[in-house]
This record gives structure tokens, sequence and C-alpha cells, in this order.
């Protein structure tokens, strides 16, 4: 079973190809939701009739912020304030409204700001219950009834609300006071925001290598749909086997694109799937990124995003298929910041759901440069994107960063560009002057639905979430860039415009270290407002983040099933086993999983793969072709098919599945080895050793390339293919990488001497291959190598 050990390394490459964990990961809310009373009119009265000339300290109103606009409809916010003086015991607020409008009154008895709910299982070792700041602790925090917010959202529409919060001892009189100005705006949010949220937990696995998030605790990630009109978020995903990570929609609304990380930490795919009220991410939703070559590699699209109108993706593509070799990417213990992770190495593509295939985009390929983060113009004419000079990941003696901004880092400040779409024809990159050549690193842009502005991200170094990443607004064809006004410390970031373009949501660990959700207006001229946070999102000690608006109702979605997913878990199962030689285990298992995915041509493959290892070729032969009609466009199954054809004695019918692996994936040492042996088998040597040269070419380790090659050199009947010294030179070879211990390699170079005329190196070599075959009882295999050593006593070389 020659091609036994080419189809084993290809299974264990599956099972090891595991590329870096997860994107960065963010919280929620930390307010309490103190109780309230509405203001009596004898304490009302009381209350104005102390004497205001005693207020000696004042009142800070930390939240909302002068000058907040809050969206209608929005929940109850917590209004958060310090008090100057020790005396105050109770609180007045008061809000106003000018004009006719009367105004809303209060009182407070005085509760403390909180810490929100704790979820147990998000606890660890490696991170710490989120608790408050010191000047959090002296906060005062008031949340007014579902029905007087509501009264004062409609008296404050489009109208400043002026919050005036008195102080008061026990004696009833004035302690302090303080007041700001919100108002509610007139535009509605409009759609609810997709989002993540996750556990800071990283994990210290073997040898000391860190991950974001154990393996075990998976399952803990969930995602999210939230109406900002409703108080909680609803859960969509949840304790999944395995990670889904960057999501993007379409601006109609009516397409979801999401990382999938398949079998073996596969990273290379992404699910691409009609959005409804019920939705269900099938295998049949899942494109595999490495369309052209062996799933043994992973071919990683980075921040992919999903076109306006649904028809295609741009996603980053390194030039290596080795995800290490074009991301830095680096994991911390440090809960607060864990992960840095940004390309250094990548062109642009845009894949086609249409017919499958993946292109390079002209003006966002050049090599020179690393180019990511592609996104669309709301007219789909325009790719805005980050670039800068490409690097290696690592340099040679490169010090280990040891937090997010060690100086230790892989230096890469990007700048923005733009370049045409033009059917994917692209064309010449524009640099946008106000988002590059500023000395700071310039990422993550997202051009507002209007088409007049592009939000990005500033920072020292890499991209998106670093802690001192600030958000920057810019004309889109360019100009002076301004820093909005909703920033806060530390980290602004993962932002997306509302499909009316008046909102940005973006996360923030100004809170708390886990991060948490904030919304700002902007309006037509580019203008924001103070942040409010989205209150209640998840537990306090868990994250928030990759929150994305979706141009749907508020309740659009409902659920979303993942079955492809579930298929990937039993597949992980199976391959576990498969590396513990456990073989007939991990049939069983591997026929669970063809009976749950029975259209996933991937499964079909890995059931081939395990039938011909346990001996199974017929069955193996059923299955691979299923998988090959299922994908046609997966090389490795083309060589699978042609390789246990190959062992079925079928040389003629496994050279076109072997021409077709090659054409998916001309640098496939494997199949090219393959080939040459189905023409061996053939009797077509000339055809056999081109075949095996490339393979030699492409993999001069690869032994079984070498003695073959080396036996046509030395014994094909063709005269003219002959050459003693080669053969002699490649059979060499061999014997050091199997260190003198394989008679077959052994035999082959036996003969190569002969061929060269050196029949006593020929006698040595026979003689040693003679001594281990008889130690291993074949009998068959020992006539042959006498033969030939009677031969080469004679002085005569071996033909076949």
């Amino acid at each position: 079973m020659k091609n036994k050990e080419s189809i084993v390394r290809q299974q264990n490459a599956r099972m090891m190809a595991a590329a870096a964990a997860a994107l960065g990961v963010m919280l929620a809310c930390l307010v309490a939701l103190p109780p309230v009373e509405q203001v009596s009119a004898n304490a009302r009265e009381a209350a104005s009739s102390a004497p205001l000339d005693q207020t000696k300290d004042s009142i800070t109103i930390d939240y909302p912020q002068q000058g907040s606009i809050f969206p209608p409809g929005i929940t109850p916010p917590t209004f958060i304030w310090r008090d100057s003086s020790a005396a105050s015991k109770s609180w007045r607020i008061r809000l106003s409204f000018g004009g006719h409008a009367p105004a809303v009154e209060a009182v407070s008895h005085g509760e403390r700001m909180k810490i929100g709910p704790i979820e147990p299982a998000a606890v660890s070792p490696t991170n710490e219950p989120p608790k408050l700041t010191p000047q959090q602790a002296e906060s005062w925090a008031w949340e007014p009834t579902a029905a007087m917010w509501s009264v004062i959202q409609q008296r404050s529409k489009e109208r400043t609300a002026t919050i005036t919060i008195t102080g008061y001892d026990q004696t009833r009189h004035v302690t302090s006071k303080g007041e700001s100005t919100f108002l509610t705006s007139k535009d509605p949010v409009g759609a609810p925001i997709f989002y993540r949220d996750v556990p800071l937990m990283p994990f210290e696995g073997q040898n000391g290598v860190i991950q974001p998030l154990s393996p075990s605790a998976g399952r803990l990630v969930h995602w999210r749909l939230r109406d900002i009109t409703k108080p909680t978020s609803k859960v969509l995903i949840e304790t999944v086997p395995t990670c889904l990570n960057c999501h993007s929609f379409s601006a109609d609304g009516k397409t979801m694109g999401i990382d999938v990380d398949g079998p073996a930490n596969n990273k290379g795919m992404y699910a691409i799937v009609p959005i409804s009220k019920h939705m269900s991410i099938e295998n049949k939703d899942v494109v595999r990124w490495n369309l052209d070559g062996q799933r043994s590699t992973t071919r990683v699209g980075f921040m992919s995003r999903v076109s306006p109108d649904g028809k295609y993706v741009i996603s980053t593509f390194g030039p290596d298929p080795t995800f290490a070799r074009s991301y830095y990417t680096m994991n911390f213990k440090d809960y607060r910041f864990l992960q840095v992770f940004f390309p250094t190495e990548g062109i642009l593509e845009w894949y086609s759901r249409a017919d499958g295939t993946r292109h390079p985009l002209p003006g966002a390929d050049d090599p020179f440069y690393v180019q990511t983060g592609g996104v669309w113009s709301p007219d789909g004419k325009w790719i805005v994107f980050a670039r800068a000079v490409a690097e290696p990941p690592v340099s040679p003696g490169q010090k280990k960063a040891l937090a997010a901004n060690d100086p230790n880092e892989t230096q890469i400040k990007y700048d923005l560009y733009r370049v045409p779409f033009n059917d994917g024809k692209g064309g010449t990159p524009e640099r946008i002057v106000g988002a590059s050549e500023n000395g700071m690193s310039n990422s993550f842009p997202k051009v507002s639905p209007d088409g007049k502005w592009i939000v990005f991200v500033e920072c020292r170094n890499g991209e998106v979430m670093r802690p001192d990443s600030q958000l920057y607004i810019v004309p889109f064809e360019g100009g002076v860039a301004r820093r909005l006004r909703a920033n806060m410390s530390p980290m602004n970031s993962w932002h997306s415009f509302s499909p009316n373009g008046r909102w940005l949501v973006f996360s923030s660990k100004a809170r708390s270290p886990y991060t948490q959700m904030y919304l700002t207006h902007i309006d037509k001229d580019g203008n924001d407002s103070p942040a409010i946070i989205v209150d209640n999102t998840t537990a306090s000690n868990r994250a928030v983040n990759l929150p994305e608006f979706v141009n749907i109702p508020g309740d659009g979605i409902d659920e979303i099933k993942t079955p492809a997913v579930e298929g990937y878990g039993l597949m992980n199962n199976a391959m576990d086993l498969e590396k513990q030689g456990k073989y007939a285990e991990a049939l069983e298992v591997w026929k669970k999983a063809v009976v749950l995915e029975p259209d996933d041509a991937e499964i079909q493959s890995d059931i081939a793969a395990n039938l011909f290892l346990s001996g199974h070729v017929d069955e193996a032969v059923e299955h691979i072709r299923e998988s090959v009609r299922l994908n046609p466009r997966v090389a490795q199954s083309h060589y699978y098919l042609g390789a246990f054809l190959l062992e079925q004695g079928h040389p003629d019918q496994s050279v076109p599945e072997l021409q077709e692996a090659l054409r998916l994936n001309p640098r496939y040492p494997s199949g090219e080895a393959t080939l040459g042996e189905a023409y061996m088998m053939m009797g077509s040597d000339a055809e056999a050793l081109e075949h095996l040269q490339r393979a030699i070419a492409q993999n001069p380790s690869q032994t079984i390339s070498l003695v073959d090659a080396a036996r046509i050199l030395s014994s094909s009947r063709n005269a003219a293919l002959r050459n003693g010294a080669e053969a002699v030179k490649l059979a060499a070879q061999a014997n050091q990488l199997t260190n003198g211990t394989d008679p077959n390699v052994l035999d082959a170079l036996g003969a190569a001497y002969a061929e060269a005329g050196q029949f006593q190196q020929a006698l040595e070599a026979a003689n040693q291959a003679l001594k281990l075959v008889e130690a291993s009882g074949n009998a068959a295999q020992a006539q042959l190598i006498r033969n030939r050593i009677g031969l080469y006593q004679a002085g005569e070389p071996f033909r076949e």
C-alpha cells in the first residue's frame, strides 16, 4: 500500500493545522438600578423651600455626559454622579425642558453604583471579577422607571433637557448641587445589534503556549441580538463545539457572513447564510477558502466582508497558507488585553458566490504591501482598506512581547486607501488624506451609509483593539480627520454604522476591563455626541465584542442553528481517535458524522481516508467518489480517489483524477509522486520520470519519489532514460533519509550502482537489503533480490 504513508501524513497534517485563536473580546454593564421614588408634593415643597444659598459643595454628573444624545426608545439609563459633600443624605433629581413642558422630579435616598451580576462559569484563575474604581465607588446612581423615562424622552426630543441634582442633609438643608444637559434625538436607531459575548479566560496549555480561551471553554461563547428598546438581549447561538469569529452583514439585511472554525481548528472556512427569523448554518453554506489546495493546509480569510448586495465577499489572504507566516499574533495572561493580532503580509481577494471562485483585486494585490480590512462603499463601487509595507510577522532574534503595545511587537503602521471594485477588475489605489501618513496606524475603516464619511481606528501600532485605539472621522474623499467626541479611555473600536447612518455602535473598556457596548449620534455633518452605554448586554464578567447593526426589524432573527458546526465536533472526535491509531473506533464516529451531514464533502473524504487506512479500499472508493461529486474543486479529494484506484490496480482510471488534483493545485508533491507511480504501472517511464522529478523538486525528502525515479533511471527498458550517475545520487539521498534501514531503498541503490558500472557497491547494497528482507521473513522479495545479486556478480545491470 504505497500511498498509505502519504495519506497518513496528510490526515495528521489536518489535525495539526490550527491557526491563531479568536479575535478581540468585550463585556457588559457595571451600573446598579437603585430604587427610585417620585417626589411627593410635601417633599417637593420642603425641598424647594430649602435655602439654596447654603450650597457649599458641588455635584459632578458623570453620566450622561454634558451634551449627550439618547436614541428614542432606549431603555432607561442609570444616572451617575459624585457629591463632594459628606453631609448629603438624599438627592432631589429635577429634569426641566424649557418652554411649557412641565419638569419631572424624583428623589433618591442614596444608592451607590454597583457591579452587575456575575456568571460563575466565566470565573477563572486567569481573570479577576470586575470591581469599581475608586471614583466609581464614590458614585451615586439613580434609574428612572420605564414610565418616567418615557415621559422624559418625549419632552426632551430635539429639546435640551437639564438635569439638576441637589443634595440635602438630614435636616433637609441643601448641601450640594450640580447639573448637566442632554437631549433625545428624533433619529431612531432603527436596527438591532448583533454581537459576540465572551468570557476573558486566557489559558496556558502545553509548553507554556497561551491561548485566549481554553478549548473546553469554547462553549461559553455566545452570539446575541440586541434591540436597544428592549431591556435584554436575545441569545441566538450558544454552546457550539467550535468557534465562530468575525461576522458581517449585507447592507440590504438579507445575508450574513461569519468565520467558522472547522475540524482540527481549521480557520479557513466562512459561512454565507440568508437572514431569516429561523436561520441555520448548513454545510452547503460553508465556503472553504483553500479552494485550490490540500485541506491539510489552512487558507485563512481575514476580516471578510459581505458586499452590500450579498453577491461577493472581500477578504485578506496571506501569501502562504501557513497562518504564522502572514500574521503577527501574541497572547498574554493579562485578561484585560489578552491578545495582539494583525496581518503583516497579504492581499485583498474577492469571492463570487455565483461561481464559487476567488480572485485577487488589482490595486490591492501588491505583494510589496500588506492590504487588509477591506470594506465596501454603500453602492458597492469602492473598497476602502488599510495598507502598509509588508513585513515578516517575526524577525530573527526578535524579543517576545510581554503585553499589548510592548515595543517588542512587530511594528507596523497602516494607511487607509480606496480602490474601485470595478466588477472585480480593480484599479489604481488612492491614498485617503487625513487617514494616512500621520505617524499613526490607521485601520478598520467603516463607510457611512450615505457614502460621505469614513470612521476608522487610529493607534500607535497594529490595529483595532489596542489600549490606545481612538475613533476618527474623515470625509470619504479624504481631508481633515477629526477625533470623535465619543472616545473614552482605554480602547475604542469594533464600530458599525446604523442603516440610517445616524448612530455608531462601538466597544470600549472605559468602565471595565470587560468590554462594553456604546452608541454615539452622528449628524449629517459628521459631528458626534458623548457615548451612551447600552445597558444589560451580558454578565459583568463577560465581554462584548464585534457589535454590528443588522438592517432588519428588532425581532428579525429568533435563532441561528449550527448543524454544520455540530458535524465538525464529531469530526474532531474521529480525528483524535485516528491520531491515536484507533481507526475502528474512529470509523464509528465517522459513520455518525456522515449520517448527520451526508452532503458534507469533507466528511465523505475523511471517512474514505479512514476506510482506506483500515484496508477497506472498495468502500473507501465509494465515499471518495461521493466527496468529489459534492465538491469537485478540492484537490485532495481527487488525489485520494486517484490513489485508491491505483491501490485497486486501475492506474488508467487513477491518472485523470491525479491530473485534476494537479490542475487544482499545481504544487502538490504527493500528487506528482502518485501520478508518476501510475505511469510506471502502465509502462510509461518517460511520463512517470517527469512527474517524479517534479515531486522531488517540490519535496526533496519524499523517499518514495526518490526511489521510483532512481529505479527508472537505472532499470528502464528505455535506454534514453537511463542515467546511472543520477540514479545513484537519488537512491543515496533516499538511503541517507532512511538511515540505511529500508530494504527497498537499498535494493534501488544496488540497481543504481550496477547501472553506473559500480558492481562492488551494487553487491554491498543488495546484500544489506537481502539481510533485512530475510530477517522480516518476506521470502518472495528475498528471492527477487538474490536474482539481482546474481546479475551484479556477472557484471550485468538489472532491467525491469
